[in-house]
């Protein structure tokens, strides 16, 4: 073999090591995503619950109300940019 072919060779190597690392990087960064994913849409359907409690509440329950509304909605505005960041 000369020198050439090996140092294809050994290019190739390193190319394929890398690839293979990053193809089960992408596969695990998906699954991840698809998880956090589901997580988020249980989580949704309780912000919309609480949006629409909120309406109805009493004024004097409404800052309870608004305050857990905002953190969730914050929890999930977080965890909708983290998904984003491993799918990029």
């Amino acid at each position: 073999m000369t020198e050439h072919h090996e140092k294809i060779e050994h290019v190739l190597d390193r190319l394929r090591t890398e690839r293979d690392e990053l193809r089960v990087r992408a596969h695990l960064a998906r699954a991840e995503a698809r998880e956090e994913w589901d997580k988020l849409e249980h989580k949704w359907g309780d912000l919309e619950s609480r949006a629409a409690a909120a309406g109805k509440e009493a004024k004097e329950a409404s800052g309870d109300v608004r305050s857990a509304f905002d953190t969730l909605a914050a929890e999930i505005a977080e965890a909708y940019r983290r998904i984003r960041r491993q799918l990029h």
